[in-house]
Parts: structure tokens; C-alpha cells; sequence
């Protein structure tokens, strides 16, 4: 089976570009988007974390003048805001600054899509916030797809934003704290509610094996969108890095943590090493590792599946059940 690639909708930056950096610039952004999509991701989400005003009135307009170039017409699908309606909540926060998250506003939102030129398409709140309901709503209303995450949000709270219009959960099983109650976290949560979709950083560190097949088991492939959540040292050596919010350790292995935070910090990989990975679990066949890794972050994201192109498609190759890219010769 041959695709046009992967359809990634969280990336945070690419070879030591940061979408969210203070100084973002479009010929650096434009440099990363090609190197994302030269590695088997046929389009994608570029992602802006937790920052402060400033920094979305300066990024999301040079983001946007680039997605409008016909180079990426039907490749840079929107723009994912994870964030700043985020929990402050050490844990449920994660690697994002807590001093920049702020309450759910419908015109705040409005002042980021303008900015934005009306492209983003996905953003990421906590369910269990003040006004949640009322962002939720008023984002839906837009065509902006609403996903739940970096929350310590009970069943309560997710029963009522997946009432508000919110279809999705943000990397479930990461973006809480590390001790939970054991039955009642939005871990649990988030398997039961069936209105929601869970999205997974399949990169062999922010998951388990036995925690990849909980949610695939329980969520079903259709309701499964496999991410990468590439951060912006993704495709750089190994070695210690730094951001505004983080000492960063990217190790041998791929993992990207900060160490003093105790916490992941976004994966070092893109899509088709996630998706290598859990094809090698034997977890999906292969028609349903097409449906996590392409069509359902499709369905997610509202676009239909035609527009998508690619100059280097990818093949699934059964025996060695491995994502392969196809090389087309030019013309």
C-alpha cells in the first residue's frame, strides 16, 4: 500500500528551528517545514506552545504569509495553538513556562486568528478551566477543532467539553503529573469518554508498549491519530540544549527531556519513525496504521484526504512491516 505520507498534527519545530522561538524568522520556518516534508510527512500542523502575547503577535503572522505560498498549498494544513489555555498545575503543565498560560477567552482566540489570518485549525485547552465550555464552543463555531490536554480534568469535565463540540485528546498519557490518583486522573478519563479521540506520541519514549496498546485497545483505530510532537532539536545530534522554558537533554537513544523538570520535552523523530515503531508492536495491521497515521488525523483536522500531495510518497513494506519512502524520479 502506497501513500502520499503522514499527517502530523503537532510539530514544534524542526533542526534547531522553533515555531515558538522569540525570533523566528520565515526563511528559517520555511527551511524546516521542506526538511519535515522530505521525511515521509505529507503535510502537517505547525505547533506554537505556551507564550506570551508578544511572541504569537510576531510568529503566527510569519507562519502564516509562508502557509500561504503555493510551495505549501495543501502541506501546511493550519496551525495547532497547544496552548496558552493551558493547566499551570506543575505535571499537568509539562514542559511549558506556567507563568504564560491563561484563562480560556473566545477574544483572545479571536485576536490569535486574527493575527493567524484566520489559519489555525487546532488548539489544545485544559477541560477542566473556568470558560472552557464557553472557548470550546466559540472555537467549533470557527472550524477550529478543539482538543483536551495539559489538564488534570476528571470524567465531569470531559463529558461536558466533548458536549461543547472538543473531538480529541492531546497526547494522552503525557501533559499530566507523574503521580495521579489511581483511579481518578485524565488518563482514565480519557479512555472512557468515547466522544473523544486520542491522539499518541508513538516515539518508543513518551508511551510504553503496554500503554499504546491500553489506548489502541480501548480507543479502536478510527479513534486513535498517531503525532510526533517533533520539537525543535528533532534531526540534531545528541547533546544538551536549551529553550526559554528548558535545560534540554537529548540522549543517544532519541529521548528529549529536561532532567531538573522531570519531564519529556516533545520527541526527537518524525512520523515515520512513530509509525515505525508501532507497526513494530503488531498492534494494527496495515490498513489501520494508514488510518492512525493518515486518515484519521485527516478527519481530525477537517480536510479531506484528495488535496493531499506529495513528491515522496511512502510504502508499507508487510514482511518487514516497516514505512518505507518512495523516491520518484523527477521529471
Amino acid at each position: 500500500m502506497e501513500i502520499p505520507g503522514f499527517v502530523d498534527l503537532q510539530v514544534n519545530g524542526f533542526v534547531g528551528v522553533d515555531f515558538s522561538a522569540f525570533d523566528l524568522a520565515e526563511d528559517r520556518f520555511r527551511h524546516a517545514c521542506r526538511e519535515v516534508l522530505r521525511r515521509g510527512t505529507a503535510a502537517f500542523l505547525p505547533t506554537l506552545i505556551t507564550r506570551p502575547d508578544e511572541v504569537y503577535e510576531r510568529n503566527l503572522p510569519v507562519i502564516a504569509r509562508v502557509m500561504a505560498e503555493p510551495e505549501f498549498e495543501d502541506r501546511l494544513l493550519g496551525i495547532h495553538l497547544e496552548g496558552p489555555f493551558l493547566s499551570s498545575t506543575p505535571g499537568a503543565v509539562g514542559a511549558h513556562n506556567p507563568d504564560w498560560t491563561r484563562s480560556p477567552s473566545p477574544a483572545f482566540l479571536d485576536q490569535l486568528q486574527k493575527w493567524a489570518a484566520g489559519r489555525i485549525r487546532l488548539i489544545t485547552i485544559a477541560a477542566e478551566l473556568d470558560g472552557a465550555e464557553e472557548l470550546a464552543r466559540h472555537a467549533v463555531a470557527q472550524g477550529v477543532a478543539v482538543s483536551l490536554g495539559h489538564h488534570t480534568a476528571d470524567e465531569q469535565d470531559l463529558a461536558r467539553l466533548a458536549g461543547a463540540g472538543a473531538t480529541a485528546l492531546t497526547h494522552l498519557g503525557n501533559g499530566l503529573p507523574n503521580r495521579v490518583d489511581r483511579h481518578r486522573n485524565p488518563l482514565w478519563a480519557g479512555l472512557a469518554e468515547d466522544a473523544l479521540t486520542a491522539t499518541i506520541i508513538a516515539d518508543g519514549h513518551h508511551l510504553p508498549p503496554s500503554v499504546l496498546k491500553a489506548v489502541i485497545r480501548t480507543k479502536g483505530a478510527d479513534r486513535v491519530v498517531v503525532v510526533s510532537d517533533a520539537s525543535p532539536f528533532a534531526g540534531l545530534p545528541p547533546g544538551c540544549y536549551a529553550t526559554a522554558d528548558n535545560a534540554i537533554v537529548l540522549e543517544e537513544s532519541g529521548r528529549l527531556h529536561n532532567p531538573e523538570k522531570g519531564c519529556l520535552v516533545g520527541s526527537s523523530v518524525m512520523m515515520i519513525d512513530c509509525m515505525n515503531h508501532l507497526a513494530s508492536l503488531g498492534l494494527l495491521d496495515e490498513d489501520e496504521l494508514v488510518r492512525v497515521g493518515f486518515a484519521n488525523p485527516l478527519r481530525l483536522a477537517g480536510v479531506a484526504p484528495g488535496r493531499i500531495r506529495s513528491d515522496s510518497p511512502v510504502a508499507f513494506d508487510p514482511a518487514a512491516r516497516t514505512f518505507r519512502l518512495v523516491r520518484r524520479p523527477r521529471a
